[in-house]
């Protein structure tokens, strides 16, 4: 599966940072990670840290999948909200959902502290806004769920958004206190180099063939026919892993993101913000670290690449008038634009732990908007898992739920 097309701006930004050999001889580990983007680094790095040996293997070039696509909003808010969230899987597993992915926000900015990190890492607040009435029922609904909860949020009403922004047609919104933005690309690579130098084995352009599940242990078999016998496997394959589990767990969508050309001016007033609407598909914008803005949105549900690509042109044209409606004095010169394939859940959250069809393993899965905090949180629920240990959100985030 084909999961970004034409240019990538993170890729185009950061070129080749590092490239790793394919593997071409037997090997065994404590732990084989399949994957190598922003999530297979966050994992490979916790079972490092935790003193596993441990192998991570690519079938492309590390960070060459979504990662190299992804927007990088870091934020606590999950694709449904707080409020719709407690109706559908209860109050404790909502609200601690929502606060684990607060709490990952602040553990990705000491990590990107602690590895001297170059990706750009920044603290913003985020802006959850409405531009049509109707929907400022369940966004008021929602704003007096997370306050009740003890979320730092405060709402902004018409005129105070168009004051703090310069915005018109909104009907108000929430603006929450915590949120991030980073160059996940890079600091996929940064956490991959990192481990390297602390016994992390990683091959790129090595494709996982099959598996064979002993007492155990698993025998993983490469494309080339080379085998690594691993204790445990770690699945960190994002939205391909919608073709091995035989169940429907997530629906394909494409979306679709542009960056402006370099402009330091024209944006500061929303350079510390995240932004995102309650339309459907939303539409979702930032600045980057080298003061370009990035938006995307108008999401479709995928069908393959080719029909997700042609749409690239009409795709521009449709989230640049929506910009324009929101603030006319946004002028934007389009530098790069791609496309990309995310998925969602039933109820906006991850697949992270076993599964009954793959013996001596776990799944990583952080779909939707979360992707990268879910990934965060998946590091401690690995971690617990590998001491045979339970985590209070693996009932919420588990198969079969």
């Amino acid at each position: 599966m084909d999961l970004k097309s034409n240019e990538p701006f993170w890729l185009i930004k950061n070129g080749l940072i590092n490239s790793y050999p394919s593997l071409q001889s037997d090997e065994s580990c404590d732990v084989l990670i399949v994957g190598g983007g922003i999530t297979g680094s966050l994992i490979a790095h916790q079972m490092t840290k935790d003193g596993f040996d441990t192998i991570l293997i690519d079938k492309r070039e590390v960070c060459n999948g979504s990662t190299s696509a992804t927007t990088s909003m870091l934020q606590y808010e999950i694709d449904v909200p707080l409020s719709e969230l407690i109706e559908k899987i209860g109050e404790n597993g909502a609200v601690k959902s929502y606060r684990a992915c607060a709490d990952s926000i602040l553990e990705i900015e000491k990590l990107a502290k602690k590895l001297g990190s170059q990706a750009g890492f920044q603290l913003k607040t985020s802006f959850y806004y409405a531009t049509d009435k109707a929907d400022l029922i369940r966004l008021k609904l929602e704003y007096e769920t997370r306050k009740k909860y003890g979320f730092a949020v405060r709402w902004l009403n018409t005129s105070e958004v168009q004051d703090k922004f310069g915005f018109q047609n909104t009907c108000g919104g929430i603006l929450s206190e915590l949120g991030a933005s980073i160059d996940a690309f890079r600091f996929g690579h940064e956490l991959l180099e990192y481990n390297q130098k602390r016994g992390l084995r990683i091959y790129d352009k090595t494709e996982l063939r099959s598996v064979q599940h002993k007492r155990g242990f698993n025998l993983a078999t490469t494309e080339n026919g080379s085998r690594i016998r691993a204790g445990k496997i770690i699945y960190c394959t994002g939205y391909e892993s919608a073709g091995m589990i035989p169940e429907k767990i997530v629906s394909l969508k494409s979306t679709y993101a542009l960056v402006s050309e370099i402009d330091p001016v024209a944006f500061k007033s929303i350079e510390k913000t995240l932004f995102w609407d309650t339309d459907s598909p939303y539409l979702y914008f930032r600045t980057t670290d080298d003061h370009r803005f990035l938006i995307g949105g108008g999401d479709e549900d995928f069908q393959n690449a080719q029909k997700r690509d042609k749409l690239l042109n009409a795709k521009e044209k449709e989230i640049l008038t929506k910009l324009k409606k929101l603030n006319p004095g946004f002028e934007v010169i389009t530098d790069f634009i791609w496309a990309g394939t995310f998925g969602e859940t039933k109820d906006g959250l991850p697949y992270i732990g076993e599964h009954p069809k793959f013996k001596n393993a776990y799944f990583v899965l952080g779909f939707g908007g979360n992707g990268i905090t879910f990934s965060a949180i998946g590091m401690e629920m690995v971690s617990l898992f590998m001491k045979k240990k339970k985590h209070p959100l693996s009932r919420y985030f588990k198969f079969g739920r």
